[in-house]
C-alpha cells in the first residue's frame, strides 16, 4: 500500500469529485518529497495530469479544458479510482517520470509514446519550431530540416506538423531511441516524410545532404550536475543527458561541423541549457545569439551559416 496515502486509501469506493483526489494526490506527491521536472513543475500540476489521463483528457483536442472541468467536478468511477491508487504508488515507490508510468509526454500540444529508453520531451525548441523560425528564417523557405539527437523524435515530429512541405531527418546514436521514435512517427503519420538514421551526429548522414535548420537538443549536462541530479533524472538514459566535465562533448563537433550541413542562409538551433556559461567561456569570441522563451529559462543557442563559417577558426581550436 502506499505509505503516505492514508486519506487516498479513505477515498477508494467513496462518491467524491476529481478535485478531491487532486488534492489528495498532491498531498501525497508533496510529503513523499518527489521532484518534478518532467512536464509538470509542482506536485498540483502532476496530481491533476494523473487524474486527467485516467479521466481520457485529451489536450489536443480543443476542448479539453472544458472536459477537465467536468472531470474535475464528477465522481471518479471504482475502475479510475484503483487506477489512480495504482499509479501514484508506483510514482511514490519507483520515483520515475509520471510520463514513464503513463508511456505518455505531451510536447507543444501533441502526445508522443515515451519509456526508459527516451528523455521526457522537455525542450523549449518546440516553440521556436512553432514560430517557423522567424524572424530568422522564412517558415516558407523551410524544406530540409535536420533535428540531431533526436530521443523520442519530438522535435523532428513537431518540424514536419509546422513544415508539411519539408523532409525532416532525424538522427541518434541510440538504438533503443530510434525504435521509440520510429512509433511517435508512424503514430503521428508522418513517415513519408521523417527519416530516422542511426549514428554519431553528422555521420549519420548521407553524403552531400544539407539542410535549411539543423535543430538539436544534445546531451548537455556536465559532470558536477549528473552526480546531483534528483531521483526522477537518474531514471532517464545517461546517454541522452551526460557531455563530460564542462557539458559541451557535443556541443562542440555540433559547432564545428555544421556549417557544411546547412545552405546559405541556413540556421542552427542547439539547447545547450545550464551549459551555456561554460560555452561562452570557452568561445569567448564567439557572438552567440541565446533566444529565451516567453516561459522557460536559457540555454538555446541559434546561428546562421555564414556566422559559423566566419568564426570557423575558434569553432574548431576550443
Amino acid at each position: 500500500m502506499i505509505e503516505h496515502g492514508t486519506e487516498l486509501r479513505d477515498l477508494l469506493g467513496e462518491q467524491v469529485s476529481g478535485a478531491r483526489w487532486i488534492n489528495a494526490l498532491a498531498a501525497l506527491f508533496t510529503n513523499a518529497n518527489l521532484y518534478f521536472g518532467h512536464g509538470t513543475t509542482s506536485a498540483e500540476d502532476e496530481a491533476a495530469w494523473l487524474v486527467a489521463d485516467t479521466g481520457g483528457i485529451d489536450y489536443a483536442d480543443p476542448n479539453w479544458q472544458a472536459q477537465f472541468a467536468a472531470l474535475v467536478e464528477r465522481p471518479l468511477t471504482e475502475a479510475e479510482q484503483k487506477r489512480v491508487i495504482a499509479l501514484a504508488e508506483r510514482r511514490v515507490q519507483s520515483r520515475q517520470p509520471l510520463a514513464y508510468l503513463l508511456n505518455r509526454a505531451w510536447f507543444y500540444g501533441q502526445s508522443y509514446f515515451v519509456d526508459e529508453r527516451v528523455l521526457v520531451p522537455r525542450s523549449p525548441i518546440g516553440a521556436l519550431i512553432d514560430s517557423g523560425f522567424e524572424p530568422w528564417l522564412s517558415a516558407a523557405a523551410v524544406s530540409r530540416v535536420l533535428d540531431l539527437c533526436t530521443g523520442s523524435g519530438c522535435l523532428a515530429i513537431n518540424a514536419a506538423h509546422r513544415f508539411p512541405n519539408a523532409v525532416v531527418h532525424a538522427t541518434d546514436l541510440s538504438a533503443d531511441a530510434l525504435e521509440v521514435a520510429a512509433i511517435n512517427v508512424e503514430a503521428h503519420q508522418v513517415q513519408d516524410r521523417v527519416r530516422l538514421m542511426q549514428g554519431d551526429l553528422f555521420a549519420a548522414l548521407p553524403t552531400g545532404e544539407t539542410y535549411d535548420v539543423i535543430i538539436t537538443n544534445p546531451p548537455y549536462v556536465d559532470a558536477d550536475e549528473m552526480s546531483a541530479r534528483p531521483h526522477e533524472f537518474r531514471a532517464e538514459p545517461e546517454l541522452g543527458l551526460a557531455a563530460g566535465g564542462d557539458g559541451l562533448d557535443l556541443a562542440r563537433p555540433i559547432l564545428r561541423d555544421a556549417a557544411e550541413k546547412l545552405r546559405p542562409g541556413g540556421l542552427l538551433v542547439m539547447e545547450v541549457g545550464a551549459s551555456d556559461e561554460a560555452l561562452q567561456a570557452a568561445y569567448p569570441t564567439v557572438p552567440f545569439t541565446w533566444w529565451l522563451s516567453d516561459d522557460q529559462g536559457y540555454g538555446i543557442l541559434i546561428m546562421e551559416r555564414e556566422q559559423l563559417q566566419a568564426h570557423a577558426g575558434a569553432l574548431r581550436s576550443a
